[in-house]
């Protein structure tokens, strides 16, 4: 599904500039559950972001499935992610003045599905993550873990092959932290998501089948649990 050669990132220019992510190669089977783990600043987000087409990388290879991320135009890249991702953040990344139900059916409407079949989706993944009551409320209505089971609901409304998650528990408590590592879990589970968490909490990454540990850039541990 995901198969990784070389890959180099780089942030600043000359005396300032910084190696974020050092030829890191992996692979990464359709249908695993993977946590990245390792202390702040080794390049967990980094290559997460860089893996899903949302910074250019500097040198290496990106394969989604037969798609060539490194060969592909920024246009070609928006709508793989578009047709093929779902995204969790940790400040979820909701548009405040829709509704739940709207900004779950955002990604639809961006495919050009209609308003009603969007919606309908919509409901139906709203249902999945056990908020479909809470369908017309706003963001500012709804708690942190609700608003971040919006955001799940809005990454899986489109059937993505993978899932990418950012810290996706780290603002939130330890019993909705629970709820969305299950859900996360029953994504994989039941639906044969691929999912890629980045995270600093060893909770959720014990829930992954497999840890890729970075530290300056590179992997250094790539299999079994191991402290975050």
């Amino acid at each position: 599904m995901i198969r990784v050669k070389g890959l180099t990132k780089s942030f600043g220019q000359g005396g300032a500039q910084t190696r974020a992510l050092k030829e890191v190669s992996l692979d990464i089977g359709r249908g695993e559950s993977v946590a990245i783990v390792g202390p702040s600043g080794c390049g967990k987000s980094t290559l997460l972001n860089v893996l899903a087409g949302i910074e250019p990388m500097d040198e290496g290879e990106v394969w989604i499935g037969e798609a060539a991320l490194h060969e592909m135009s920024d246009k070609d890249v928006s709508r793989l992610r578009l047709e093929r991702m779902g995204f969790v953040f940790q400040s979820y990344h909701l548009v405040p003045v829709l509704s739940a139900l709207d900004n779950v059916a955002l990604p639809l409407i961006a495919r050009g599905i209609r308003q009603s079949e969007a919606n309908k989706r919509a409901m139906e993944s709203l249902r999945r993550v056990g908020l479909s009551e809470y369908a017309k409320r706003h963001p500012a209505e709804l708690s942190g873990g609700q608003n971040q089971r919006v955001a799940i609901a809005r990454a899986i409304v489109g059937k993505p092959d993978i899932l990418w998650a950012d810290e996706p528990t780290g603002a939130l408590d330890s019993e909705a932290a629970e709820q969305i590592v299950g859900l996360l879990d029953m994504l994989n589970k039941h639906d044969g998501t691929t999912v890629v968490t980045v995270t600093h909490d060893s909770g959720v990454a014990s829930q992954a089948g497999r840890i890729i540990r970075l530290h300056n850039g590179r992997v250094v541990h790539d299999g079994g649990m191991v402290r975050c």
